[in-house]
């Protein structure tokens, strides 16, 4: 089985190169450090702790782990890996000097062995649900501890994995630690062969995250020139394959009572942004779009702004009135659901949100978040919430709250990190 999984990868690498080369032609930031995919680039300083996060989600969650880390123990190098050009940039954002950025290389067994070599890590962390035979064997003969840490498995995966026989039961076997989110996840990887003894149920580490201590004012300044005396809803890192055609006629319909409602709408991925941006010409939505300059008699005559900037997300939350959180329309899974709550912002999603479904029951039962399921419903609870500043409150109360009280992943991943750092 083995055999068959390098053979696989072997045939797969040029195909997924040929599609990043690709991509690149619109967006060099593909091209950037690409051949840290084959396990080239710098060394490293060794003998720190490798975090891989696969993309922006993901970064954003191992932040409060980087941040710890770096205050115990401040002459530890650290080194953050992704997948993703995006996710690598959120890196490099968040974590300035603080570690180095690269990408994780393929699971080839030769680029496996470069990478090892050249970051020479004593502690690995990988977040989430990133399973990589060569990656995690690597791991075993270097005698590198390796934690998996808010790390969740669904049922379909299990049964999945458990198609390629032993492969991914060595692979779970490797592990030194699982923080598991639940007691599911926990009894998931049980299943899968990683160690009951050394499996914990720690939570999930996004509830950690520190809001930035301005983010109030920053929403507000975002406000005051775009929105200032209007209704001002977001939806948040959307998709195309219908779910962005749906918030435009969601807010279609929302202006038929509000008028002067805005919709600030934040595509998932920079390569769509050109792309939303001609949808929006062909719909004959008055749109600006963030990355240019406006004056106020513009931004007071557009409909929708189109988010086309990078690291400006929670701001928007903060400014906004009610959010919609994307890729919950479309079954892309969904996306972060804790941001706006933390901050207190009423929440809207769509049905498909299996990437985080514990988060998603949580703040839904906990009435901080409601879900729709189509245009229609959509903009019958924007219209709703936008005319009731009291029900917003009530549900912005319920997130901040949710939040709150579901921190402490952080402590318990770190009591399963100190004693194998210690030790390594």
């Amino acid at each position: 089985m083995r055999f068959l999984y390098r053979l696989a990868l072997y045939l797969a690498a040029p195909l997924i190169s040929g599609v990043f080369l690709w991509r690149g032609l619109r967006d060099r930031s593909y091209w950037r450090n690409f051949s840290e995919r084959f396990g080239f680039g710098a060394r490293l300083a060794p003998q720190g702790v490798w975090l891989h996060a696969v993309s922006v989600g993901e970064v954003q969650a191992c932040a409060p782990l980087v941040s710890a880390l770096q205050r115990r123990h401040p002459q530890l190098p650290l080194t953050v890996t992704t997948f993703t050009p995006t996710g690598a940039a959120r890196a490099r954002a968040l974590f300035g000097g603080v570690a180095q950025v690269r990408y994780v290389p393929y699971d080839l067994p030769g680029a496996v062995r470069r990478f090892f070599t050249r970051v020479q890590p004593r502690l690995a962390v990988v977040f989430e649900t990133e399973l990589w035979p060569n990656l995690y064997r690597e791991c075993g003969r270097r005698r590198v501890p390796l934690v998996l840490a808010s790390a969740r498995l669904s049922a379909r995966s299990v049964s999945r994995y458990r198609l390629l026989g032993r492969l991914f039961r060595d692979t779970v076997s490797q592990t030194a630690a699982v923080g598991a989110q639940g007691a599911a996840d926990a009894e998931r990887f049980q299943a899968l062969g990683a160690d009951p003894a050394s499996t914990h149920v720690t939570g999930n580490l996004k509830f950690d995250f520190e809001l930035p201590p301005d983010i109030a004012a920053r929403g507000a300044r975002l406000r005051e020139l775009y929105a200032r005396t209007r209704p001002l809803w977001v939806a948040g890192s959307t998709h195309g394959e219908g779910e962005e055609q749906a918030l435009l006629e969601a807010h279609r319909r929302v202006r038929q009572r509000q008028p002067q409602a805005l919709l600030v709408l934040a595509p998932r991925h920079p390569l769509r942004f050109a792309e939303v941006a001609q949808q929006l010409a062909q719909a004959g939505v008055r749109y600006l779009r963030r990355s240019q300059p406006a004056d106020a008699a513009a931004a007071a005559a557009c409909e929708v702004l189109l988010l086309d900037s990078l690291g400006e997300l929670l701001d928007w939350y903060a400014a906004a009135d009610v959010a919609f959180v994307g890729g919950s329309l479309v079954p892309i899974g969904g996306h972060n659901l804790l941001e706006p709550a933390a901050l207190g912002v009423p929440i809207l999603t769509g049905p498909h949100n299996f990437n985080s479904e514990e988060i998603a029951r949580l703040l839904i039962a906990r009435d901080a978040a409601e879900m729709v399921h189509d245009a229609a419903e959509l903009s019958a609870r924007l219209t709703a919430l936008l005319a009731d500043p009291e029900a917003r409150a009530r549900m912005g109360a319920q997130g901040r709250a949710s939040v709150e009280a579901n921190r402490g992943a952080l402590a318990k991943l770190l009591a399963l990190i100190e004693p194998l750092l210690a030790g390594a």
